[in-house]
């Protein structure tokens, strides 16, 4: 097994990193949340967003906080794994091996 084997394509981009990140550590995050953080455009973060949704790595919640449209993103079990998983192989590439 090659030292980047675990290491997931999905989240080299850094806007998907950022999206796992923020919802990793929290609840969730609605749109603005997310675009606020990470000082994106709609266009891109919606872009971004559908490669994590399609993945099955985040749910999108659709609702009405009165009369305005939310859109709320949570992570899923399988996302919080694939992250996990990532994490740790960027870890382990970044270790000093042990002499």
């Amino acid at each position: 097994m090659g030292i980047i084997d675990n290491i997931n394509k999905l989240f080299d981009h850094r806007i998907r990193l950022g999206i796992m990140s923020i919802l990793v550590v929290n609840e969730d995050a609605d749109f603005n949340r997310l675009k606020e953080l990470l000082d994106v455009t709609d266009g891109n973060l919606a872009s971004h967003i559908k490669a994590l949704e399609q993945a099955e790595y985040i749910l999108v919640e659709k609702s009405f906080v009165g009369r305005k449209p939310n859109t709320n993103y949570i992570i899923t079990k399988l996302g919080k794994a694939a992250f996990t998983k990532h994490i740790d192989a960027l870890e382990k590439l970044i270790q000093k091996p042990k002499s």
